[in-house]
């Protein structure tokens, strides 16, 4: 979630009433944080909730180094990310790239953990590819390793996003590790959490691509799965309201400039949940200023809303 769960949006969802957000992926390599983005990665003091942050890297030293250096920052919790499908990703040997070599794996879980004194997660697929399919081996190495909780998306590497989440998979790597243990993958209703957490026997669910456009959807799904009780979607007015909110937030939060060009994507997401969404959406993507943004919101109570 890359470009998408950056703290503007950790704090919408949890405003909505999301329990965790983990943090946008943070390179291990130092050598690289002194660009704008990863400054803003790393500001975990700044945080409004838990500060959870996922690093992505291969080398267990560097991995350690940098797990060490966000714990100074701040950070109280380190994902380690063996799931990112991303070619950019994998061809550095890093994210579900690493699940190839169990060794490697080891060799980094025991690195992280033994350099921090923060719980340390972990991420992964079921395997590399259908036909190679080790997410139980590596649950168990992550359970001798001292991680503290592990993410599993029902995919493998080479299915990236597409065909469906196998729910199966996550169930035959809960049953191989007593690690308190979250489910990941088209997970996209209160409902469709409860299936899963039944099918899987998993300890939670992890949102992710539902969440783009429906910051509400974690918190939701807490409810749900907590009370039985099934929240309804906010209204029209309390998007706008949302959506004002969000970009004022991406403006402060990234500058003019650069706020006025990420919130389009932002925005993009839950204008789809308008019945004009195509032309509201190519309106909105000409606007070059933060006020000619906040405008166009102000007057969204003249479209219709289709949710």
């Amino acid at each position: 979630m890359a470009g998408v769960t950056d703290k503007p949006f950790r704090d919408l969802c949890r405003g909505f009433g999301a329990h965790w957000a983990v943090s946008e992926m943070v390179t291990s390599d130092q050598r690289l944080w002194h660009t704008d983005k990863s400054r803003l990665r790393l500001g975990h003091r700044q945080e409004g909730g838990v500060s959870w942050v996922q690093l992505a890297g291969a080398e267990p030293a560097m991995m350690a180094d940098a797990a060490r250096a966000n714990a100074e920052l701040g950070a109280q919790i380190i994902d380690i990310n063996m799931g990112c499908p991303a070619k950019k990703v994998c061809n550095r040997a890093a994210g579900s790239a690493l699940l190839r070599d169990e060794k490697l794996v080891a060799d980094i879980l025991e690195a992280v953990v033994s350099a921090v004194e923060v719980p340390v997660t972990l991420k992964i697929r079921l395997g590399w590819s259908p036909d190679e399919k080790n997410g139980a081996r590596i649950a168990g190495i992550a359970e001798a390793s001292g991680i503290s909780l592990l993410t599993v998306h029902g995919r493998t590497r080479a299915c990236r996003f597409t065909g469906s989440a196998d729910y199966e998979g996550i169930r035959q790597v809960r049953q191989a590790t007593s690690l308190p243990l979250l489910a990941n993958g088209d997970i996209d209703s209160p409902a469709t959490a409860a299936r899963v957490l039944s099918l899987t026997g998993a300890d939670g669910v992890m949102v992710g691509r539902a969440a783009q456009g429906r910051p509400w959807l974690p918190g939701q799904i807490d409810q749900f799965l907590e009370t039985g009780v099934l929240a309804p979607d906010p209204d029209a007015s309390a998007v706008i309201a949302m959506l004002y909110e969000h970009v004022q937030a991406l403006h402060q939060y990234y500058g003019e400039f650069k706020g006025v060009r990420i919130a389009r994507k932002h925005i993009g997401w839950t204008l789809d949940a308008w019945a004009d969404a195509r032309s509201l959406k190519s309106r909105f993507n000409t606007l070059e200023q933060p006020a000619a943004q906040l405008e166009f919101i102000r007057h969204l109570e003249g479209s219709r809303y289709a949710a």
